[in-house]
């Protein structure tokens, strides 16, 4: 058996695969709340209750945050994991802990097509890097560099990356946040659940539209950020829709910044539990136009394949086929 993971600031789903066929065979899998557990290794303990007598081969967890040496103390939990203490937990001295994105690259690599949808009409099929960009609970980034034979997964923290603005509303968003966060206003500030959420709060601060007595409502009953990113699809309250508009032109600026970065001519795949909730939005065209908008580099952009990846458990295939690669 395979116990494989996706940590993140919002859920984690564990599942036990088993390895001896082709075919993809849970024996078991579970997702839970991650704000329930005070700890990963007490979910842990909850997961493998009515399993304890499984033999598990080999451990891997993709989680959110910074993974050195065998230990991750995760970015939006108060968790500290560590390969020592999960392999004593399930007997197994094969544990391997991946940042979530580099567990997500992995599996975007095994996708079928079917689990994309491409945003750029223009795109053309190229070899070459390819680059990972998910906006979700946070905003996470990797690359996936080709030698010309074979990817190999590059980790980041680059959504922690200055956030810099790039016209007269953008400055002024910056200038909000500043006050919120004094000290650095990241990309993920903007660029995920909690900037969703903060962008609504800067366009209600300076009155771009009037906010409705239902969203409010709703708002203060709901997680705030689907409330906001599902009435700025439907279209049913102006300032959501505003919101949600600007949410897709930052992340097409922050994806096109990635791009200038590492060249991916083999594609840009947008993760995250984001994207695929709002893609009627990112198929307007502001992502498009913010990801091109970068002046004389815009000609080599424009070829270049933007796709949304729409299968939620891309980080737990991928942690399973890290895994399933390394205890052949």
């Amino acid at each position: 058996m395979i116990l494989a993971g996706d940590v993140g600031g919002t859920k984690t789903i564990l599942a036990l695969f088993e390895t001896g066929s082709e075919s993809l065979n849970v024996l078991k899998k579970q997702q839970f709340a991650s704000a329930d557990y005070q700890t990963f290794t007490e979910l842990l303990d909850v997961f493998l209750t009515d399993v304890d007598g499984v033999e598990i081969k080999a451990v891997c967890i993709g989680v959110a945050g910074i993974v050195a040496n065998g230990v991750c103390e995760t970015t939006n939990l108060p968790w500290l994991l560590c390969c020592n203490e999960i392999g004593e937990r399930v007997n197994s001295q094969k544990v391997w802990l991946l940042n979530d994105l580099e567990a997500s690259a992995w599996g975007l690599l095994d996708l079928p097509e079917q689990y994309f949808v491409e945003l750029n009409p223009d795109a053309t099929q190229q070899q070459g890097n390819l680059a990972v960009v998910a906006a979700g609970t946070g905003l996470g980034e990797a690359i996936i560099a080709w030698d010309g034979v074979a990817h190999h997964v590059i980790a980041s923290e680059g959504g922690h990356a200055d956030f810099a603005p790039g016209n007269e509303q953008e400055i002024a968003l910056l200038r909000h946040l500043m006050k919120k966060y004094p000290d650095h206003v990241s990309c993920e500030r903007l660029i995920s659940g909690e900037g969703l959420v903060n962008i609504y709060e800067f366009l209600n601060d300076i009155n771009y539209a009037a906010s409705t007595p239902e969203t409010e409502k709703q708002l203060a009953d709901r997680d705030p950020a689907s409330v906001i990113g599902e009435s700025g699809v439907t279209g049913s309250d102006a300032l959501c829709v505003e919101a949600l508009k600007l949410f897709c032109r930052l992340y097409g600026s922050e994806a096109g910044n990635m791009a200038l970065k590492c060249l991916p001519y083999g594609g840009v795949y947008l993760a995250g539990g984001i994207g695929a909730k709002i893609l009627p939005v990112l198929q307007q065209g502001g992502f498009m136009s913010a990801f091109l908008a970068k002046g004389r580099c815009r000609t080599m952009l424009q070829t270049i394949s933007i796709k949304v990846c729409i299968n939620p458990e891309v980080a737990l295939m991928g942690a399973l086929s890290y895994a399933k690669k390394r205890t052949v």
